[in-house]
């Protein structure tokens, strides 16, 4: 029996599917990905992570988006919806909708069981190429982990991480700082 053969979209088309559609979708090279929901804990942890950063970034010229903001990664390639993205200065986007940013400064994914292996890997690799992005970050919703990469002058990525409750991850590009306490408020743990 024959395979049916995979259909592809354009960016083009991916984008007004996405832009029609009650639900988020991702797209990479070519196939277009339905996001599922997300658990509570993965919810907390976005909307601490967010709120800890809007009242660091009050009055600056930074913007903080969770969840529903897409971003291009890279041309035709792959256009996600992290978590948080922040963009300092100003905001570049794809076209008029505003909908679709083009130079996040920091991206932060929530790891969760289903996409742990995708943000750890492609994604991570094309987030990566971004010339706008300055760290990004991978918050386990299962544990107390946090892993903190910081592009070098050289272009190099530094890899940090920690699990110390007691800990705090510096994010130089925009001088704010996410407390292990702030980022797992009342997030409950699998034992």
């Amino acid at each position: 029996m024959a395979s049916q053969p995979k259909t592809t979209y354009t960016p083009e088309a991916y984008l007004e599917i996405d832009r029609g559609s009650e639900f988020k979708n991702e797209y990479f090279n070519g196939e277009i990905f339905a996001m599922t929901g997300a658990s509570r804990e993965h919810n907390l942890i976005a909307s601490n992570v967010n709120a800890s950063l809007n009242i660091q970034l009050k009055g600056r010229q930074c913007e903080v988006y969770v969840n529903d903001m897409r971003v291009k990664v890279s041309p035709g390639g792959l256009y996600a919806y992290p978590d948080v993205v922040v963009v300092c200065g100003a905001p570049m986007f794809e076209d008029k909708a505003t909908d679709t940013l083009t130079n996040p400064t920091v991206v932060i994914e929530v790891l969760s069981k289903s996409t742990e292996a995708y943000d750890r890997g492609d994604k991570s690799v094309h987030y990566r190429k971004l010339r706008s992005l300055l760290e990004y970050l991978l918050i386990s919703q299962n544990r107390h982990h946090v892993e903190h990469f910081v592009r070098q002058p050289d272009n190099q990525w530094l890899l940090s991480e920690t699990d110390d409750k007691q800990a705090a991850i510096d994010l130089a590009s925009i001088n704010c700082r996410l407390a292990m306490v702030d980022i797992y408020d009342k997030v409950e743990m699998e034992t």
